[in-house]
């Protein structure tokens, strides 16, 4: 595939490590929605599949993935607002406030694919599958982020349950509040293991091996790896602390209906009883 037609609308040059005069854009990539059903929008006039990617009306590029991150490159805010506006209808469960997080991209033609000290992205050229490449580890690093922020909070209100397990013996935790929290963590996994990919390497390099090593250069200085191992043992934990209480909770629950039944029987048998006393 041929270059995108990118307008600079940031800055339009910047300098690289070494010296030499690179001319730059900045990607800046959104968390929408849980979900974006792409099939509805290659109708449109892609530049790319897997990912889905577009050309701007106005300039610049998009690359959008279906687990509800979209990426930008080189477009300006007004046309972004009006980009995200179009894309209303075929969002599953849109944020309220998309997440976001940006990356600067210097184009230095007889360069090495790598990140200078500064974070700035150098590539040779800014082909469409370069793009997608810095669109997958940028929109997997935003993702990653967004259920970190997510599960840092439960993990604080699993914390109090386990502590007043310890000290009264007891969670003081329904049943019902403990199976949402497990089907949130269910939920999550099945996100980030089956739809987002994390730790995968994307389809693009099958096909593009060249690429490798730009994507594993993002992959180590984003840490996706570590960050995706570390966010699986969080919900582990916080899986089996929360199956655990549910676990005692539903003893407990048994052992009262146990002895509900135990004391309609004597009930029963007093009941019984009771003619045979006043004899």
């Amino acid at each position: 595939m041929g270059n995108p037609t990118i307008n600079h609308s940031g800055p339009a040059s910047s300098t690289a490590a070494d010296g030499r005069r690179a001319s730059a854009i900045v990607a800046r990539a959104l968390l929408v929605s849980e979900r974006v059903d792409t099939r509805a929008l290659e109708r449109n006039e892609a530049v790319g599949l897997a990912p889905l990617t577009l050309q701007i009306r106005e300039g610049g590029v998009a690359v959008i993935f279906r687990y509800g991150a979209v990426v930008l490159f080189d477009v300006a805010r007004p046309a972004e607002e009006r980009f995200l506006r179009s894309l209303a209808p075929v969002l599953v469960d849109p944020l309220p406030t998309p997440e976001t997080d940006e990356a600067r991209v210097s184009v230095v033609a007889d360069a090495d694919d790598q990140i200078d000290l500064q974070g700035t992205i150098l590539v040779k050229d800014l082909s469409i599958e370069r793009l997608q490449t810095i669109a997958d580890v940028l929109a997997k690093s935003l993702v990653l982020a967004s259920y970190e922020s997510r599960f840092a909070g439960i993990f604080d209100q699993t914390e109090p349950l386990a502590a007043s397990l310890r000290e009264r013996g007891r969670t003081g935790a329904r049943a019902r509040d403990l199976m949402r929290r497990i089907g949130a963590v269910l939920l999550v996994q099945h996100n980030v293991v089956g739809r987002v990919e994390a730790g995968e390497k994307p389809e693009l390099l099958w096909e593009h091996p060249e690429l490798e090593r730009l994507y594993s250069r993002l992959a180590e200085e984003y840490e996706l790896r570590d960050r995706s191992r570390a966010l699986d043992r969080k919900l582990d934990v916080i899986s089996r602390t929360v199956e655990t209480l549910l676990g005692l909770v539903q003893t407990r629950a048994s052992q009262r209906v146990e002895l509900y039944i135990a004391a309609l029987i004597v009930a029963e048998l007093i009941l019984s009883l009771y003619p045979l006393l006043g004899r």
